[in-house]
């Protein structure tokens, strides 16, 4: 059987390993991702997850210099930088992960904040599908020998391949993923979890941006999906780009609670007749010819 571990946790093909995905949803404010990571763990998720950037190696300095307003400013660099977290932000987040005892790991964008987490001494790493093509990055993260989930949005199969090649099958989970924000259910195409399994023989995962749960329900009982990853945010009238796309705290509880109740009444298959049913039968069926 397949199998990757993270932190203490094994994960393998009829199991489902739930990310909450912080992100930038925190909107530089280490209350607000304390807050989200607790949460993650009082809804029944096994991780919470950042992103990690080293703002002036990801954006070049014409990029940062462009008008955007923001709460942080009047310039797209006053907002990048101020949705960054430092070292002693992410040690605040480790102790509190800890304490929790809740996983927690990020989307490395460049190679510095790949070492910026192994000092932190992450249990794994999330490859976002904006890094899937990212030849250094990918060789980087694979020298760290960490699990890696590998997100596959806006990515042609033979992306894919050569990512997959690049990394090689050991400590891999690929993500299906559609990179809309929010992404509507005709697009989600969860169907290709199975042609993502097939094609590669790796575990496979969904990470999900549409509004609402039943979509990610599916992606774990139809169509087993052993990791699950969902954008979280306390609520979507925040302030921020990816907000829209999350789930709130009420969201994040039915989420947890209807993946579980499909994985009990998916049952094993196997036709029987239960102890429940005798009296019922005694009762109910007048002929018993056969």
């Amino acid at each position: 059987m397949k199998e990757v571990t993270i932190g203490t946790t094994s994960i393998h093909e009829d199991s489902v390993y739930l990310i909450a995905e912080i992100g930038i949803n925190h909107n530089g404010s280490i209350k607000i991702a304390k807050e989200l990571m607790k949460a993650a763990k009082d809804a029944g998720f096994n991780a919470v997850k950042f992103q990690k950037r080293t703002v002036n190696v990801v954006y070049s300095a014409e990029e940062l210099a462009k008008p955007r307003e923001s709460v942080f400013g009047n310039t797209n660099g006053e907002l990048k930088y101020g949705l960054e977290f430092g070292k002693s932000d992410y040690l605040e987040i480790r102790r509190f992960a800890n304490e929790l005892s809740i996983d927690w790991f990020a989307s490395p964008w460049d190679l510095e904040s790949v070492d910026f987490l192994e000092d932190l001494n992450v249990v794994a790493h999330k490859v976002a599908s904006a890094s899937l093509t990212d030849k250094k990055l990918l060789l980087k993260l694979k020298e760290t020998e960490k699990p890696i989930i590998l997100s596959t949005g806006m990515s042609t199969m033979s992306q894919i391949s050569s990512a997959v090649k690049i990394l090689g099958a050991k400590n891999l989970i690929l993500m299906h993923t559609v990179s809309t924000y929010p992404a509507k259910n005709h697009d989600l195409n969860l169907s290709t979890i199975n042609t993502l399994r097939n094609e590669f023989g790796l575990l496979i995962g969904y990470s999900g941006h549409e509004v609402g749960v039943l979509p990610s329900v599916l992606a774990v009982s139809k169509y087993k999906a052993c990791v699950l990853e969902r954008h979280i945010t306390l609520d979507r009238s925040m302030w921020g780009s990816d907000q829209s796309a999350s789930l709130e705290p009420n969201g994040m509880n039915r989420l947890v609670k209807y993946i579980y109740e499909a994985r009990e009444v998916e049952g094993d298959g196997i036709k029987r007749v239960l102890d429940l049913e005798i009296p019922i039968q005694e009762k109910l069926r007048r002929v018993t010819d056969f």
